[in-house]
């Protein structure tokens, strides 16, 4: 069986890994691809925005045209674009989407759980296998390690990136913060910063570099006086998330109306 795809924001670094990643793989159809009001890629053909061979399919702005004949949705664009989509969805027969966007508030992550309520949404900040393991892995060590190890989160990514600490980042933040039974709001640190700079027991820290073409490295450190334990990935090509997402399309496709996330998908 062949699976309907829209994909949001065609012409971006994410769009194009996943129309070559759909477009490689026989179990995927797509059926439709958006771009920003104004965009230049508006009209253009889909295959040749990707460097393939032409589709037959061309950018559109209107979500519910894009998305008419499609069974999930798939969305690595900002929260102001995934939101207005996620809204344009209702006048489709999409079943499923899949949210990659990072940098939402909390009051948009609600927004994101009440569409929820309409349809299977699979949610994360990162959708690559790696750091999903990584994620579980970091929530392990956060609780049989006790709170005077302190936890520090560092990540790199490239010079375009626009948020910070990136999606993936605060994501194993909070697994380092379900691991120690509290919210990650109430001990995350501010940035080490000035003269009066000394970190606070129990608080999870982050740190943020950005530079060149850094697809996204990142590295969770648990510190004790006498030694120190680290966890980290490296993403080499962006293909990988591609990858993710297309399985998590594959898996939610057919699931009820609810807010899943990568650990629901690989059964972590």
């Amino acid at each position: 069986m062949t699976l309907s795809i829209a994909i949001a924001g065609a012409a971006g670094r994410m769009g194009q890994a996943l129309v070559r990643a759909a477009s490689d793989d026989a179990r995927f159809q797509i059926v439709g691809v958006t771009e920003r009001p104004g965009a230049s890629a508006l009209g253009v053909d889909v295959g040749i925005l990707s460097g393939l061979p032409a589709a037959g399919i061309s950018a559109v702005e209107e979500v519910h045209a894009a998305a008419a004949s499609a069974d999930v949705w798939l969305d690595f664009t900002t929260p102001s674009a995934t939101l207005l989509a996620l809204e344009g969805l209702r006048e489709t027969s999409v079943r499923a989407a899949i949210i990659g966007t990072t940098g939402l508030s909390a009051a948009q992550e609600d927004q994101i759980a009440e569409a929820g309520k309409r349809i299977a949404i699979v949610r994360s900040g990162n959708f690559s296998l790696g750091v999903n393991l990584l994620a579980a892995l970091v929530r392990q060590a956060a609780t049989r390690l006790g709170p005077d190890w302190d936890i520090e989160i560092s990540e790199t990514h490239h010079r375009r990136k626009i948020d910070a600490p990136s999606g993936t980042a605060l994501m194993l933040g909070e697994a380092a913060a379900e691991g120690r039974n509290v919210s990650l709001a109430a001990s995350r640190l501010p940035p080490h910063d000035g003269v009066m700079a000394a970190r606070s027991a129990g608080g999870i820290g982050f740190s943020v570099r950005r530079g060149g073409g850094v697809v996204g490295d990142h590295e969770v450190s648990f510190l004790a006086e006498r030694e120190r334990v680290t966890l980290s990935h490296q993403a080499l090509d962006r293909a990988l998330f591609a990858d993710g997402a297309l399985a998590a399309a594959l898996w939610a496709a057919d699931k009820p109306a609810g807010l899943y996330s990568m650990s629901d998908v690989l059964a972590l």
